[in-house]
């Protein structure tokens, strides 16, 4: 993970933003962290950083797992096709 200060990537945003589909990058200001960079290398890379970062999608995930841990789940051999 790169830092960079807020001036310079102010000054520099479109390297910036090429550099951040390599690595996160931690924007600093008056040397704090202040957020973060995040860079898509492809739509697929932004595609699964919404649903990573999904509340209704994280829910159904962990309404899934609920029924496997409660034994309300199937195993994937016994599906009839």
């Amino acid at each position: 993970m790169k830092k960079a200060a807020l001036s310079e990537v102010k000054d520099d945003l479109s390297r910036y933003l090429r550099l951040a589909e390599k690595e996160e990058i931690v924007i600093t200001r008056h040397g704090k962290p202040a957020g973060v960079l995040i860079g898509f290398e492809s739509e697929d890379d932004w595609f699964d950083y919404r649903l990573e970062n999904d509340p209704a999608f994280l829910a159904r995930v962990e309404s899934a797992r609920a029924s496997v841990r409660a034994g309300r789940a199937s195993q994937l051999e016994d599906l009839e096709v």
